[in-house]
């Protein structure tokens, strides 16, 4: 199919219309003033012939003027031979005298002002061309019977001059009319250029993120519409540059945090395979290997759960449960593996907290999931601290505070997007935040982190209790 362009498409649809608009207003425009030239000309001639008909009937009334004598004085004195010709016809259709001394050989009764007078009785008028080819007006009148034999007078205007004038009121309408339309053609294509020259770079630079380079940037030249647009692309491109760095990022990542785990139990398989007696390595290798175990089970589990999320499959199993459950356990989970690494983890559980309406399984990975970056992100001799209370009387609020490394300014309101890790010297995927705050939120709950670099971190679980 053959491509329109926005200018081809503007030339047809506005200046075509528009074309036509001034078209027809040349043209009604020429026809008002020739009528209304035509219309005073009438108008003219009309109270000429008027005014001869009251002289002549005078002097056929009045017996002591001569009226073949009024009629000849008349016409042989008229004084607007310039622009008229008075002319005197007979019966017969014939001129009889005229004005300016010609008179012609044809007979008038073809004339339409002379027959239309001959049938009325009174008058008629006429506009054409004449056979010299000459545009004229004519207005015929009848006169009273007489023994001289004259039937009619006729008043005659050539339309010459008239014409000429619509012409040039004409030319003068048709030269506007271009004007009108050059002015707008020029300032319509500079108007159209204004568009179609950033929406050509955006479509370039489009196709430049879609062949995967995000680093060209539009640039903006004016403050509307469009600009905005470019404003838009060029966020657009920045998000799409970090969520490629992400991603990358994240594929580095789970590549080492997988690595990590196989090489120990790959490396420890082989040392108890070759050590079948020594029953202390067998025991700390099998050891190493359910704890890496256990650690490539978890990741892929958020693997799994970050690709129901992203599929829109991520669905949850609720039922009253006890919060301070599911939370002890994800504390006791980790007690030992914190002593290990010289951290110290405080947990003052409350006596009692209202049930809670939800998965036990995907709350137990929040939390577990929260505890395991805090540990992450201290350093030895660091104390991880865990806190549960009611903020409110419908709501249960979890805390896990750590004296850790902290998230920068610049970092914080990132840390839970998909992929994000703000510290690439620790371990993880970048996701397990991402998964622990969609589950928080299906919850009906919410996930806030509080950060200060190099003070600490703590991560607030708010959650609604069970409604009696």
């Amino acid at each position: 199919m053959r491509r329109v362009t926005i200018t081809r498409r503007w030339l047809v649809n506005n200046l075509g219309v528009i074309s036509i608009m001034l078209f027809a207003v040349v043209i009604s425009g020429t026809v008002f003033v020739r009528s209304y030239y035509y219309g005073t000309a009438r108008q003219y001639l009309t109270s000429r012939i008027n005014m001869i008909s009251s002289i002549l009937q005078r002097s056929y009334n009045d017996p002591a003027v001569s009226f073949s004598a009024e009629v000849r004085s008349i016409v042989e004195n008229w004084n607007e031979k310039d622009k008229t010709e008075l002319m005197v016809v007979d019966s017969s259709g014939r001129v009889g005298l005229t004005s300016s001394g010609f008179v012609p050989e044809e007979s008038l009764d073809s004339m339409d002002d002379f027959s239309q007078a001959l049938s009325s009785g009174t008058s008629g008028f006429y506009t054409g061309k004449i056979s010299s080819g000459e545009n004229i007006m004519a207005v015929c009148l009848m006169l009273p019977d007489n023994d001289l034999g004259y039937s009619a007078v006729r008043l005659v205007s050539s339309m010459e001059r008239i014409d000429r004038s619509v012409s040039v009121i004409a030319l003068i309408f048709i030269v506007i009319c271009l004007a009108i339309l050059i002015l707008m053609f020029a300032s319509g294509l500079y108007f159209i250029k204004s568009i179609v020259i950033p929406v050509r770079q955006i479509g370039s630079t489009a196709r430049r993120y879609a062949m995967g380079d995000f680093s060209v940037r539009i640039t903006k030249k004016n403050d509307d519409e469009i600009g905005e647009l470019c404003d838009i692309v060029n966020h657009m491109a920045s998000e799409l540059e970090l969520s490629e760095q992400m991603k990358n990022d994240f594929i580095s990542s789970v590549s080492h945090e997988l690595r990590t785990p196989l090489t120990a139990i790959k490396g420890w398989a082989e040392t108890v395979g070759s050590m079948p007696d020594d029953s202390e390595t067998i025991a700390k290798g099998m050891r190493v290997i359910t704890s890496e175990s256990e650690r490539l089970s978890r990741m892929v589990e958020d693997l799994l759960d970050f690709s129901r999320m992203q599929n829109g499959k991520f669905s949850l199993n609720k039922n009253t449960m006890d919060i301070l459950a599911e939370l002890g356990d994800a504390v006791l989970i980790y007690t030992e593996k914190a002593r290990n690494e010289g951290i110290d983890i405080i947990y003052d559980e409350p006596d009692m907290l209202p049930f809670v309406y939800g998965d036990r399984n995907r709350l137990r990975q929040v939390f577990v999931n929260i505890i395991d970056n805090a540990i992450k992100y201290s350093d030895k001799g660091g104390v991880v601290s865990v806190q549960a209370t009611m903020s409110d009387p419908r709501h249960i609020e979890v805390d896990v505070s750590d004296t850790g490394c902290g998230i920068s300014p610049q970092d914080l309101p990132k840390v839970k997007t998909k992929f994000y890790k703000a510290n690439h010297t620790r371990r993880g995927s970048g996701i397990g935040l991402a998964v622990a705050d969609e589950i928080v939120t299906l919850h009906g709950g919410k996930l806030e982190i509080f950060s200060e670099q190099g003070v600490g971190t703590t991560v607030t679980i708010t959650l609604p209790v069970q409604k009696s």
